[in-house]
C-alpha cells in the first residue's frame, strides 16, 4: 500500500504544521479558545492561519495570522484559500468553535500517520466540551458502535482534520464549488483514492458545542445538488447513477411527510445535474474495490 509521504522534517526539527482556522467572525470566544488550544501544542511547530470568510480577523493571539476575504467564498474554498497560505510537512483544519483540549493532541496525529502510514487523513473524536453527549452522525461509520474506537471511515466531520501536506495537496483539496455540505466525503474519497485510507481517531479528542443543525431551504437545495455534484465529480458513472438513485430514495423516506422541504431538496436535485460543477476526477475501480472490502462501496 503507498506511503502518505509525510515527512517528520530534517533529524532534530519539530514536526511542523500548517493550521488553517476558518471564521467568519460570529464566535470570537470560540475562536479565541481555538487558536490557544493551538498554540499549547507541544513538540511540534504550529503556521496559524485565521481566515476571515467575508471579514477581517483582528485581536488574534499573538503567533496567529490572518487573512481576510472581501466576501463569503463558502467553507471549502475558505479552507483551501487558508491551506495556500500556510506551510508545513502537515496542514490541520480546525473550525472556529473547536478546540484540542490534549496538548499533545498534534504530535499524537503525527505519530500516527508515522506509525502507520497507510492513514492519509485523521478525524478525532468530537466530545461537547460541556459534557452535552455527542450526537451520533459525529461517529462517521455506518454501524456507530462505541464513539471511542477507532476505524476507517468514508467521510469526514470538517471540525478537525489532520492530514500530510502531500496527501492533501494531492486531493486537489476541498471541493470548493460546494459552498457547503458534502466536501468531507469527497475530501475522503480522494484519500481512498491515493492507495490511503481515511482513519477516525476515537482515541484522541477534540472540542466542539453540539449544536442542532439548521435546516431550512437553503440547506435542503445545497444538500441534494452537492449530493449530485458528488457524484458527478468523483465516481465512474455507472456508479454515479447508482448513487444518486439511493440518495433520491433515501431523501423521500426521510422527508416524504415534509413536502416543502422535499421540494427544495428536488430543486437542487435538479440544479445538480443542470449545472457542472468541473474539477471531475473518478475514483478508480480498485479504489472502489477496496472500499467496498473496507465495508462501504460508495453507492451510499
Amino acid at each position: 500500500m503507498p506511503r502518505n509521504q509525510g515527512s517528520d522534517g530534517a533529524a532534530g526539527r519539530l514536526p511542523r504544521i500548517g493550521v488553517v482556522v476558518l471564521t467568519q467572525g460570529t464566535r470570537p470566544d470560540d475562536l479565541r479558545r481555538g487558536i490557544l488550544s493551538v498554540q499549547r501544542q507541544r513538540d511540534v511547530e504550529v503556521d496559524i492561519v485565521v481566515v476571515g470568510n467575508g471579514w477581517n480577523p483582528v485581536d488574534l493571539p499573538g503567533g496567529a495570522r490572518a487573512l481576510a476575504l472581501p466576501e463569503n467564498v463558502g467553507i471549502p474554498a475558505g479552507r483551501n484559500a487558508g491551506a495556500r497560505a500556510v506551510s508545513g510537512d502537515y496542514i490541520f483544519f480546525l473550525d472556529d468553535d473547536a478546540s484540542l483540549p490534549d496538548d499533545d493532541f498534534l504530535l499524537a496525529c503525527v505519530r500516527l500517520v508515522t506509525e502507520r502510514p497507510e492513514i492519509g487523513l485523521i478525524q478525532p473524536r468530537l466530545d461537547d466540551p460541556t459534557g452535552i453527549p455527542a450526537p451520533l452522525r459525529w461517529i462517521p461509520r455506518s454501524r456507530k458502535g462505541d464513539a471511542r474506537d477507532p476505524s476507517v471511515m468514508f467521510s469526514c466531520l470538517e471540525a478537525a482534520v489532520f492530514l500530510p501536506r502531500p496527501v492533501f495537496d494531492r486531493t486537489g483539496g476541498w471541493a470548493a464549488p460546494f459552498f457547503y455540505a458534502h466536501e468531507g466525503i469527497e475530501l475522503a474519497w480522494r484519500v481512498w483514492d491515493q492507495g490511503l485510507i481515511a482513519w477516525y481517531a476515537g482515541d484522541l479528542e477534540a472540542n466542539h458545542p453540539v449544536v442542532q443543525p439548521t435546516r431550512h431551504t437553503e440547506y435542503f437545495r445545497l444538500n441534494a445538488r452537492n449530493r449530485v455534484w458528488l457524484a458527478k465529480r468523483n465516481l465512474p458513472v455507472p456508479l454515479a447513477l447508482v448513487y444518486v438513485g439511493v440518495w433520491t430514495g433515501i431523501q423521500i423516506l426521510r422527508w416524504w411527510r415534509k413536502p416543502g422541504d422535499l421540494r427544495a431538496w428536488f430543486r437542487g436535485w435538479a440544479e445538480g445535474w443542470r449545472q457542472n460543477p468541473g474539477g471531475r476526477r473518478a475514483l478508480s475501480w480498485r479504489t472502489v474495490l477496496r472500499m467496498t472490502r473496507a465495508g462501504r462501496p460508495p453507492v451510499i
